[in-house]
């Protein structure tokens, strides 16, 4: 859309905080949306099946949350999981153990630390491949069998005029965008 794009990585809680309070931030990604008055959502951008990382030496079978009460789960604090399984969290039903970041959550899994970790599957994978800091344990990880949800992802920015304005542009250059065409390209179709 003609404009030059500036990406800084931070611990996510941080990064949510810059949005919403630092002009200098007009946007974040890739969130999950949900409802706030304090972010404005673009058109999805993609979709992350979530689920739990697990370690390959204890799978854990499960049909519904409440099946999971007697174990820990490790959460990224400031992510937005599942409505469902943040209020089993939030009320105490479900154990639950926050870190900053998906790659401290693979390696108490991987360590067996804690059982299962909430992870989206392609941030597993990427992580898996490209952390040196998981070399000793990714043999360890696998996503669990059952998915929680396959989840639109959205880049969320500030509901404010700035906020607005560029969420308008991101949406008219995703309308020109022709994913299937990408992906037989990148299939050699």
């Amino acid at each position: 859309m003609g404009h030059e794009l500036k990406v800084e990585f931070y611990p996510w809680s941080r990064t949510v905080y810059l949005v919403k309070n630092d002009a200098k931030y007009a946007g974040y990604f890739p969130e999950y949306r949900y409802e706030t008055d304090d972010l404005v959502f673009s058109d999805p951008i993609g979709s992350g099946p979530l689920g739990f990382v697990e370690n390959v030496n204890r799978p854990i079978e499960w049909s519904t949350l409440d099946d999971l009460a007697s174990h820990t789960i490790g959460v990224v604090r400031g992510y937005v999981n599942t409505p469902e399984l943040d209020a089993l969290i939030a009320n105490g039903s479900l154990k639950s153990s926050d870190v900053t970041s998906d790659t401290q959550n693979l390696q108490k899994v991987g360590r067996e630390r804690i059982p299962l970790a909430v992870v989206d599957a392609n941030v597993l994978d990427y992580l898996k491949e490209n952390d040196p800091a998981l070399s000793p344990v990714k043999a360890n990880l696998q996503m669990n069998k059952k998915l929680l949800v396959d989840k639109k992802l959205y880049i969320a920015f500030a509901n404010n005029d700035v906020g607005q304005k560029w969420r308008n542009i991101v949406n008219q250059g995703l309308k020109k965008i022709d994913v299937e065409q990408i992906m037989k390209e990148r299939l050699g179709e």
